[in-house]
């Protein structure tokens, strides 16, 4: 990946199947960081339970909002996240393909 990439926070979740476990993380290189996640670079939480597929993400103008964010969307309820992804991803189907590089 490449590693001059435009500084661009995320606030982005992965699962590892519809309905499956998901994770909430927070990035500056939403490509890069969900790459690493896809390929088992990132070790910790998404390695162990097969969080490969990016299935949900919100762009900010600032890693103060998107960090603000992230607490937020942890603090929420399994449902709320569950709402946040079908709101735009009904199929959990693997928004990295569709990332501009």
């Amino acid at each position: 990946m490449d590693r001059n990439r435009h500084f661009q926070p995320a606030v982005y979740m992965m699962a590892n199947h519809k309905n499956g476990t998901i994770y909430t993380g927070v990035t500056s290189d939403l490509p890069r960081r969900a790459w690493e996640h896809r390929e088992g670079v990132a070790k910790g939480f998404t390695s162990e339970h097969g969080c490969k597929r990016l299935v949900w993400f919100e762009l900010h103008s600032t890693m103060e909002y998107a960090i603000t964010r992230e607490k937020q969307i942890k603090g929420g309820s399994r449902a709320k996240k569950i709402a946040l992804i079908e709101d735009g991803n009904p199929e959990w189907r693997d928004l990295f393909l569709d990332l501009r590089p």
